[in-house]
């Protein structure tokens, strides 16, 4: 092939791929679209650059040209218009301190140090670290985002996955290595074999260096079709499950589609994925209504703790990862009150260079009131966990001093010690800011060290390039980040040999001590990452006398069924274990079944019918709202009998509505507890949510409650004129407003918006949802019409759906203001006499 011809080809083919899949679609399309920011919004400046991009396009398609007819090529890019400017919203000047002096204002607890170990001006490539890994060798591995949001076309530093080489005894960046170039939002990663697979949506791809000189120059898509409705919103966080597979996920406004061998996935909204490499399956682990699920990690016995960045919001995955074919989950309480939000990236403390009473603690970074890392006591909770806030936080800054920190991730180093990274920006959010303000930092990153001196830093173990007797041995450490490193490294031997081997090892261990459950259990993981069943050590940790050990041989189960004899008999013993952990993952599992085992599994799961621990009951709910959709289900499962009491006990007020209104109130039960409709943000019950209390600042509301009961805030919103709330539901609210107290949609502070469902909703079902809602919760207004709806939309249309401001509506349709009687109908005159 003409290499000059490819070049060009392939330089068009990235400038239209960064046009027609521009990573920020909702933003320059959607909704948010046409907020303005001091007078400008993110359509116009992002739809110019689009512009630009197509310009581009144009011009290498000209050199496509030059270069098949052998003429000299010479690509301008002279024509291109130029860039709209954007003013800043913040007008005030915040001055970046360096690495070391901003780690003056870090505080830490009694017999912690913090370290300062890079920036930028040490290596100039660490810029807007997202997330970290160490490899096999020790060394530090860190997706660097410096274009955020995303690339525009006359970027010229773009993204990059980088490779530090540390000192063993110091901990202090020896060498940095530029892996791969050229990225634009690199929002995750992970090792795989002898490469990395790394998420650049809508791709995955898996990359590796194949000739020796610590570059990538190969690649493979693996998979194509994750959503980029808006970056950092976008596929992100790559995390292993200690059985081999990866965990990704997805935030809100996102569509995905991705075809596979298996089938076609398709989500709406957030969701947690889960993906085998080795055999290309890739499942919705927890469709669920998430902002933006940047954290995820697994503990000692495999259970996973899902972190929803934007609320701070910390779920224990077990208790709502039952298999749903459509819809999502909803309304799954949280394991612990944190105390502030967002959080970009999580850990579990494992490692004996700290306090033993510190182990298995989870990690929480936070980047806006408290600027630092959470440490949270995990313990057991019936089927689940419970957290508690352990004081003083792990690392904080002084954000009167050093408020640029913006901590987004930690990770556990082969030393023992703890490495964070720090995002380094002024500017935090999409929605509070512009795109393109100016004050978005695309020059500073820093990574900090943490170590705990009156206790020896660990010997690393030696994991790259070890035989696989060596590397099982290891799976009897302590630390968890060791035992995963070296089935990572175990992946990159021939699976016949490491499983014969695994067998092998295995063979010292006795299956009915409690101190040998862990490491049989380690064992059956081997057998789970290549692919292998083994049915006599399944079984074995099945009757095992420790009951972790028996709920994650159930979970590994699930996901080789297809290859167990009678894999269901298993979730039947399950459920009948005395232990809640284990009923938990056996009614999970029956989710996963279907077709001739559908009435088996209903009959196992109607067995926990009452369950009183939260998280079987739960579990069970949602299992049995699986079964009953599938079409071996239909009308064996009356689902009022495992629905949660609360939630029957809302409406409607007005217990005469019958006929047509009725029907209209049911239907919008059905539409508010949609996936991502109206429970995900105002709950259940009506009551909204509240954003954390901050000392000596007044209460602030995230999401509006829509009550009228005592114990509810009331909520004038409702009441009056309906073509207020029909407005509302239809295009979207933002601006501060205050209900009994409490400000809520005021995005200068953070808080959220209201997303207009117009697009999604018909004119019934808007009139449904509305109806229902002012029918619940003590509530009891009048229904709303489709006609109604009807008539508000096409008043509305030339708004192009985009976000009504408080003020707009208030000025429309003021609070307190009675509805309009509707016009009184002729009284007809048949069969009346004249005088």
């Amino acid at each position: 092939m003409n290499e000059k011809v490819r070049a060009e080809v392939n330089e068009k083919s990235t400038q239209w791929h960064h046009r027609y899949r521009t990573v920020d679609q909702f933003n320059i399309f959607g909704q948010r679209s046409r907020i303005k920011y001091e007078g400008i919004d993110n359509a116009t400046v992002l739809g110019a650059e689009l512009a630009n991009r197509d310009l581009k396009t144009a011009n290498h398609d000209k050199g496509i040209w030059a270069a098949a007819q052998g003429k000299p090529i010479e690509v301008k890019h002279d024509n291109l218009k130029a860039e709209i400017p954007v003013p800043p919203n913040r007008k005030e000047p915040v001055p970046y301190l360096s690495g070391v002096d901003q780690l003056k204002h870090l505080s830490t607890p009694e017999g912690v140090k913090v370290e300062f170990v890079a920036d930028e001006t040490t290596i100039p490539e660490l810029i807007n670290p997202v997330q970290m890994n160490f490899d096999t060798k020790g060394r530090l591995w860190i997706a660097c985002w410096p274009t955020y949001p995303e690339t525009s076309p006359t970027t010229k530093v773009f993204d990059k996955l980088i490779v530090l080489d540390l000192d063993p005894k110091t901990g202090k960046v020896l060498k940095s290595t530029t892996f791969l170039d050229g990225l634009n939002c690199p929002t995750g990663f992970q090792f795989y074999k002898d490469g990395v697979i790394l998420i650049q949506s809508p791709d995955i791809w898996y990359v590796r260096d194949t000739d020796g000189d610590g570059k990538a120059d190969w690649k493979e898509r693996l998979l194509t079709g994750m959503d980029a409705a808006d970056s950092h919103h976008e596929t992100n966080s790559i995390c292993y499950e200690p059985g081999g597979a990866m965990y990704l996920s997805d935030g809100v406004f996102h569509r995905t589609q991705v075809e596979t061998f298996n089938g076609v996935l398709r989500n709406t909204n957030g969701a947690i994925y889960r993906f085998e490499p080795h055999t290309n399956k890739l499942t919705r682990h927890v469709p669920y209504g998430f902002a933006n699920p940047h954290g995820r990690v697994f503990d000692y016995w495999g259970n996973d703790i899902i972190t929803d960045a934007t609320g701070n919001a910390n779920y224990f995955g077990p208790g709502f990862s039952s298999h749903l074919d459509t819809g999502a989950h909803s309304n799954f309480k949280q394991f612990w009150n944190r105390p502030s939000r967002p959080c970009p990236g999580t850990a579990i403390l494992s490692s004996r260079h700290f306090p033993d009473d510190w182990q298995g603690d989870f990690l929480n970074t936070n980047v806006i009131t408290i600027q630092g890392i959470f440490r949270a006591k995990i313990t057991e909770d019936g089927a689940g966990i419970k957290g508690e806030t352990l004081l003083p936080n792990l690392l904080e800054t002084d954000k009167e001093k050093a408020g640029n920190f913006r901590p987004s991730g930690v990770a556990v180093a082969p030393d023992g010690s703890l490495y964070v990274m720090d995002w380094s920006q002024m500017l935090i959010g999409h929605l509070q800011h512009h795109l393109r303000d100016p004050n978005r930092d695309h020059q500073h990153g820093r990574l900090y060290r943490l170590t705990y001196p009156s206790r020896p830093l660990l010997t690393p173990k030696k994991i790259d390039g070890e035989s696989v007797e060596n590397l099982l041995a290891l799976l009897t450490e302590h630390e968890d980040n060791v035992r995963q490193r070296a089935k990572i490294e175990l992946h990159k031997h021939d699976s016949a040999k490491v499983i014969a081997a695994t067998q092998k090892w295995a063979k010292q261990f006795d299956p009915t001590k409690v101190e040998d459950a862990h490491h049989l259990l380690e064992a059956l993981w081997v057998h789970q990452w290549h692919d292998f069943v083994n049915l006599e050590l399944l079984g074995q940790l099945l009757k095992s006398p420790e009951p972790r050990a028996r709920a994650q041989a159930v979970r590994v189960a699930i996901y080789q069924r297809d290859r167990i004899p009678d894999a269901l008999a298993i979730m039947e013993n399950a459920v009948k274990d005395a232990n809640l952990r284990v009923q938990l993952e056996g009614v999970r599992g029956l989710s996963f079944f279907r077709g001739k085992d559908t009435d088996r599994a209903i009959a196992a799961a109607a067995s926990l019918k009452g369950a009183k621990d939260y998280y079987v009951a739960y579990c069970l709910r949602q299992t049995m709202k699986q079964l009953e959709s599938l079409p071996e289900g239909k009308g064996k499962v009356n689902l009022k009998e495992f629905a949660d009491p609360k939630e029957t006990s809302y409406g409607p007020s007005d217990r005469n509505l019958s006929g047509p209104d009725k029907k209209l109130y049911d239907k919008g039960k059905e539409v508010y507890f949609r996936e991502a409709h109206c429970v995900t943000c105002h709950q259940a019950d009506g009551r909204g949510a509240e954003m954390p209390k901050e000392p000596g600042k007044p209460a602030r509301g995230a999401y509006p409650p829509l009550g009228r009961t005592p114990g509810y805030p009331s909520n004038g919103w409702l009441e009056g004129d309906p073509d207020r709330v029909i407005k509302i539901v239809l295009n979207g609210l933002y601006g501060a407003q205050t209900i009994d107290g409490k400000t809520y949609g005021d995005i200068a502070t953070g808080q959220p918006v209201m997303t207009g469902l117009g697009q999604l909703l018909s004119d019934d079902d808007v009139a449904a949802v509305l109806t229902y809602v002012r029918q619940s919760f003590g509530n009891n207004l009048p229904p709303v019409k489709a006609a109604q709806v009807k008539k508000v939309r096409e008043e509305i249309k030339g708004k192009n759906n985009a976000l009504y401001t408080v003020e707009e509506v208030l000025k429309e349709h003021p609070l307190g203001v009675p509805a309009k009687a509707e016009p009184a109908k002729a009284e007809p005159t048949k069969g009346k006499k004249k005088k």
